[in-house]
């Protein structure tokens, strides 16, 4: 039987959730700097719609169409913390600046650090993803926080990413 590749843990040994990252660039295109999504976040899924159609036709059979998935991923709360460049990038968008159209064109990437070798992990990029942050507030005595949900969009990018000892992340396009 052939070894499976796509998942890298030990059979019987589950996956855990800190494998699954998700960054925005807070850089520009020229010089990316890939950072993560979710500091103090205990729970974050990407939810995949893929606006099923299930219809009978007319001898009786059943037929369900899928479409391409639309993603999103909810963050709640984030603190606000000024070492948090993720948070801080949205908080200027969204808050200080309310710049929709910014919000509305973010690069964001996924990077599935269980799935390949230690140097070159499948990652996804979407080079136009939007980002609506939904509240900032909390309750009094407590952290101010930001809510945000992405909507993964844009063009898909598939590759391999890479982690320094540093902690900086690499993206390389390509055949994953």
């Amino acid at each position: 039987m052939a070894e499976n590749k796509s998942i890298n843990t030990t059979a019987g040994q589950t996956v855990a959730r800190e494998l699954m990252i998700a960054y925005l660039n807070t850089g520009d295109s020229g010089a990316k700097k890939w950072s993560a999504f979710g500091k103090r976040v205990s729970s974050s899924n990407m939810s995949y719609d893929w606006g099923k159609n299930t219809e009978r036709d007319i001898l009786g059979n059943v037929f369900t169409k899928l479409k391409k998935p639309t993603i999103t991923q909810s963050f709640d709360p984030l603190p606000i913390d000024s070492g948090d460049a993720a948070v801080v990038k949205l908080w200027e968008l969204g808050i200080r600046d309310q710049d929709n159209q910014a919000l509305a064109n973010q690069e964001v990437m996924v990077a599935h650090f269980y799935s390949g070798d230690s140097s070159k992990n499948f990652a996804e990029v979407y080079d136009a993803s939007a980002i609506a942050v939904s509240r900032n507030g909390g309750d009094g005595g407590d952290d101010l926080t930001l809510a945000a949900e992405v909507t993964f969009g844009g063009t898909r990018t598939v590759g391999t990413v890479s982690k320094d000892t540093d902690g900086a992340v690499t993206f390389t396009p390509g055949v994953a």
